[in-house]
């Protein structure tokens, strides 16, 4: 059969999806990472032969983003992913107007397949913009998140999230960029703790928000900031939903400002509503 013009998107951006997750493929964990470091991948990850340095996956665990990839540049999982795609898709056949923002990047892998969207269908008029410190998440406040999830940051985590697996500088989110040949002036980024530069972040409308931050006060944060921006029926996505910090700061801010939009289920994980 044929491609048609009609087919290319699609096809391009499927394959854009499948190396964003390294989805079927082996990943090797780079050389340079301290054992300490392979044992967290491997612990809250895969199992897998360290000493080998390979980190093979199974796709159930890459199809809902329930481990650490070593290389691939979001951790987010295909479901997660896929629906991205589609919320950008929906507002372009809408002409919601805005741009499109994530709060909390990583290694760029989510905002990288928002342009890739816009590359796909040839808009020209919006931007991207990737709000993050790219020094990790902020410590989190112990009023406001879940005992296990502290426990694990104290017990555990506290040296790698906060000076490796979170922290990605920002010159390594603009070179995975333009390895995929999408780093232009259509991709903006907003440097620093989101209280500081969300408030006053030049950005007029908002087509779709997607938060990444994990905690309740980036949550918060975010959404205060942003939340006003968000063009009706626009999208405003929740990857964290599940952990109990960040699903409280959506259901506070909701209550708070009358937003009864209908909160959609991605994969058990994320969520999302149109406002």
């Amino acid at each position: 059969m044929a491609v048609t013009d009609r087919d290319a998107p699609s096809l391009y951006l499927d394959r854009i999806r499948r190396e964003l997750t390294r989805y079927g493929m082996r990943e090797r964990m780079p050389a340079e990472w301290s054992l300490r470091r392979r044992l967290l991948v491997k612990t809250y990850g895969t199992v897998a032969p360290i000493v080998m340095r390979i980190n093979p996956f199974g796709e159930r665990k890459r199809d809902l983003g329930l481990d650490w990839p070593a290389e691939a540049e979001t951790m987010i999982g295909m479901q997660r992913l896929t629906s991205l795609q589609h919320c950008v898709e929906t507002v372009l056949a809408d002409d919601i107007p805005g741009d499109l923002v994530e709060c909390g990047v990583w290694r760029g892998g989510a905002a990288i397949l928002m342009r890739a969207v816009l590359s796909a269908y040839e808009d020209k008029t919006r931007c991207v913009w990737l709000a993050d410190s790219f020094e990790g998440v902020p410590l989190p406040d112990p009023a406001n998140e879940s005992p296990g999830l502290l426990a694990k940051i104290n017990k555990l985590l506290v040296p790698e999230i906060y000076a490796g697996i979170l922290a990605v500088p920002e010159t390594e989110v603009r070179a995975n960029f333009e390895r995929y040949g999408l780093l232009d002036d259509q991709v903006r980024f907003l440097p620093g703790w989101f209280k500081d530069t969300l408030p006053n972040a030049p950005i007029d409308r908002i087509a779709v928000l997607r938060l990444d931050g994990d905690l309740y006060d980036s949550t918060m944060e975010s959404l205060d900031a942003l939340y006003p921006r968000l063009s009706p029926r626009g999208f405003c996505i929740i990857d964290d939903y599940a952990l109990p910090g960040c699903r409280q700061a959506v259901t506070d801010y909701r209550a708070k400002h009358d937003v009864s939009a209908e909160i959609v289920d991605i994969d058990g994980l994320g969520a999302l509503w149109r406002k």
